[in-house]
């Protein structure tokens, strides 16, 4: 009877994290489908000082609100398992903490910020920045709480409405204040996404009750300050090529970077997806000691990510061509190694989701640093010699470092050999192998389209089983819906 029971909950726990997986895909393609299609009415409307300025807010918004939110969002997953009966009022617990500090961050700005501003930005909108950053953190302390619930549709919900009426906000004001629209640019964001986190203040707070607790305000301070050093190398590691290449190559190499880059990291909208949906049955699972259905899971996990990965690098020139005028058809060479590095976070967060698990999060911090300093070191080194392509490829070795760095980290300091982690390792070599060779037929439509071909087909075939299963679900709901 107890085998039973457990297999129900676990088809269960399964059925929940297919159809969350599946909506995060669908989703996230479409938000980021609204970012592509809005682009060029925002380029029409704005000038590119106007465009820099408004990018600029965008910028320090996400690397203040690692400070100042304290990354006590890390700690929920494994507050959902410690505290099961205490979670909301954890929630509204760090959401006060959170808050407080910004609260006296922005204090401490008000008055040591000067008449003309700061950081390029005047006076007012610097004071903006920082009383929008009081807020913020509840949009993400809801999705969280969201995720770990298996309340998808309420989750990708707040995701959707933030991006609509960004979007109808931003415009509307431009065309109103057309003296002033980067500005305009800039309320269009934060005005939605404000009133989106009072809602979510509000409600944490109503289903919490708890203001104050030294227990969780502990708990949640140990997993998430080692965090932000963690958050801010990353940030570095992300966006220091940048700045590299316009300081040695220059602003038109910076172009073609950048919007190679772009398309390439496309495909993280996809893995990120896949994280939203795994990460909470990850945790059960691992709580409960489900090792084996883990290691199981995950093997399909990364296959899937190295066919998609391989299938996307394959189709960029056309992506490339469809997107951009010609001169910037250059940029297509940038995209096979930075699809291939975000290949490699979908990787070694298997290694960081074990990490936090385990409370072990200076591990996370150490190592985000060590890769952005190698990341430095080797664009100083590659970027004069090879140009901005370079920068691309130095990338991927700093994600690829990072990669390694979790897995020693897992295995020898944690001591937990959850993944087939020499399978996964092959089949990742492989992907870079095969994704580099291919980018040397970018030239030759007629080849890459047999390789694509064939390569669907292989994953068509490995994943057969989990496609049938799919497939008899949807027909299955389909006649119970009729």
């Amino acid at each position: 009877m107890r085998r039973m029971e457990l297999k129900d909950r676990n088809t269960s726990s399964n059925n929940k994290v297919l159809k969350s997986g599946i909506w995060y895909v669908i989703s996230n393609v479409m938000i980021r489908a609204v970012g592509i299609l809005t682009a060029p009415i925002y380029t029409r409307l704005l000038s590119t000082s106007e465009t820099g300025f408004a990018n600029n807010f965008n910028n320090y918004v996400s690397i203040f609100t690692v400070i100042t939110c304290l990354c006590l969002i890390y700690s929920v997953g494994k507050a959902k398992l410690d505290f099961k009966e205490d979670f909301d009022k954890y929630m509204s617990s760090i959401q006060t903490l959170s808050s407080l500090f910004g609260l006296a961050v922005f204090i401490i700005v008000f008055f040591a910020c000067p008449i003309n501003g700061m950081l390029g930005m005047p006076r007012n909108i610097f004071l903006l920045l920082f009383a929008y950053l009081i807020l913020f953190p509840s949009i993400d302390y809801m999705q969280y709480k969201y995720r770990f619930e298996y309340r998808y549709k309420e989750n990708i919900a707040i995701s959707v409405i933030i991006t609509v009426t960004t979007v109808l906000c931003s415009i509307g004001l431009m065309l109103a204040m057309p003296s002033a629209r980067g500005y305009a640019k800039i309320y269009g964001t934060v005005i939605p996404s404000a009133a989106a986190a009072i809602w979510c203040y509000l409600n944490i707070l109503r289903k919490g009750r708890c203001l104050v607790n030294l227990k969780f305000w502990r708990y949640a301070l140990i997993i998430g300050l080692p965090m932000i050093p963690h958050g801010l190398a990353m940030i570095l590691l992300a966006r220091i090529d940048v700045s590299m290449i316009g300081e040695i190559c220059g602003m038109s190499e910076v172009g073609l970077y950048t919007s190679g880059y772009t398309i390439g990291t496309l495909l993280m909208f996809v893995t990120n997806a896949i994280g939203q949906a795994w990460l909470p049955w990850f945790n059960e699972r691992l709580d409960a000691g489900e090792r084996s259905a883990i290691r199981d899971k995950a093997k399909l996990l990364v296959a899937g990510g190295c066919i998609a990965t391989f299938l996307f690098v394959a189709a960029a020139p056309e992506a490339v061509k469809l997107l951009f005028a010609k001169n910037y058809w250059d940029s297509m060479w940038v995209i096979p190694p930075v699809a291939l590095g975000t290949l490699c976070q979908y990787f070694y967060t298997n290694y960081v989701n074990l990490e936090i698990f385990y409370k072990k999060t200076y591990l996370i911090a150490v190592n985000s640093c060590i890769a952005a300093a190698a990341n430095i070191g080797m664009n100083a080194l590659a970027i004069p010699r090879y140009g901005y392509i370079a920068a691309a490829y130095t990338t991927l070795a700093g994600y690829a470092i990072l990669l390694l760095l979790h897995l020693f980290s897992t295995r020898i300091i944690l001591r937990e050999k959850i993944y087939a982690d020499a399978q996964h390792l092959g089949m990742l070599l492989i992907t870079v192998i095969a994704s580099v060779g291919i980018a040397y037929f970018y030239t030759n439509i007629l080849i890459r389209v047999l390789i694509f071909v064939f390569t669907l087909a292989a994953g068509l075939m490995y994943y057969r089983r989990e496609l049938k299963i799919l497939i008899d679900r949807i027909l299955h709901k389909r006649k119970a819906d009729n």
